[in-house]
């Protein structure tokens, strides 16, 4: 189950599109390359979802965060998600997705069908390990120190925002600094600030599994403030667990990173958008019938009339 210790590119899996659109009828289903099974003398794909271990051993962060914390946290929590992911979707539609795929279906506009917990889990842990590193902590620099200083008026506004979503969260759940760069309406989530303007960072905070994947944000940093991310060290003191992850664990390095590929990705799409409006305008000034898209849901309406 335990894949092989490698060292984790950052630029993983831990940016999605921005801009998704995705229903459970119009999705264009992924299978996930590694370790794909093929049933004999069937059509079927199924693709396990493997436990990826943290970029860095198991005592590599003390004594910010002990080697027993991790073994409890990543051994048997991280564990269990994505075993009981693996059992939920075996045989089903979801079977062969890749994982951001799964979890945005799954979300349903907050109405959460059975595998969202378990595979929203399995992708916050993930990027939770590779926010962290050894000797981490620090100020950010570059573009995205630039970026702090005008949405939160300094890095020091910044962290005390970062802190009071990480501490305020009541029960279990997640603080996020993601890069928030439209309002368009995604296929089955509800964007939780749509009057904000564009292209901007913002701090949120999560309930349970729920990401902010399922707004069309892109996440940069994440801590994790379920209690069993930082009992066995801190014990209930919240507080004094938020102010080691910023000042000694943060990578900054990986945070910016995540956020030069989410303004490319952003870049990539205004691209795209203005290439397809640029189609239609040519098509409608050449008297050119422009094709129409229909959400599979209508045309079974209308079928059914």
């Amino acid at each position: 189950m335990v894949a092989t210790a490698t060292s984790t590119l950052l630029t993983s899996s831990f940016l999605p599109c921005q801009g998704l659109r995705v229903s459970t009828r119009s999705l264009q289903w992924r299978k996930n390359e590694t370790n794909c099974t093929r049933k004999a003398g069937s059509r079927i794909i199924t693709a396990k979802l493997e436990l990826r271990p943290p970029p860095y051993s198991m005592n590599a962060l003390e004594p910010h965060m002990s080697r027993k914390t991790l073994e409890y946290h990543w051994g048997k929590h991280h564990r269990g998600y994505v075993e009981n992911l693996n059992k939920q979707i075996m045989g089903t539609e979801l079977d062969g997705m890749t994982l951001e795929d799964i979890i945005i279906v799954s979300y349903n506009k907050g109405d959460l069908l059975p595998a969202f917990n378990n595979a929203a889990q399995i992708w916050n842990h993930d990027f939770f390990w590779e926010s962290m590193k050894p000797g981490g902590g620090g100020n950010p620099s570059g573009d995205l120190l630039e970026l702090i200083d005008r949405d939160f008026g300094s890095f020091e506004g910044f962290v005390k925002e970062f802190k009071s979503a990480a501490s305020t969260q009541f029960g279990s759940g997640w603080a996020w600094l993601a890069y928030k760069a439209n309002r368009l309406d995604v296929g089955n989530a509800v964007n939780p600030r749509p009057s904000d303007e564009d292209k901007k960072l913002v701090v949120v905070k999560s309930h349970n599994a729920v990401n902010p994947l399922v707004w069309d944000y892109s996440p940069l940093l994440t801590i994790d403030v379920w209690e069993h991310a930082y009992y066995l060290d801190f014990q209930n003191k919240r507080a004094d667990y938020i102010s080691i992850f910023m000042e000694k664990l943060v990578s900054w390095e990986a945070v910016s990173s995540r956020f030069e590929m989410a303004k490319a990705r952003a870049a990539e799409r205004e691209r795209e958008e203005e290439r397809r409006r640029e189609e239609e305008e040519e098509q409608s000034a050449n008297g050119e019938p422009v094709e129409m898209y229909l959400d599979s849901s209508d045309t079974d309406a209308s079928e059914a009339e």
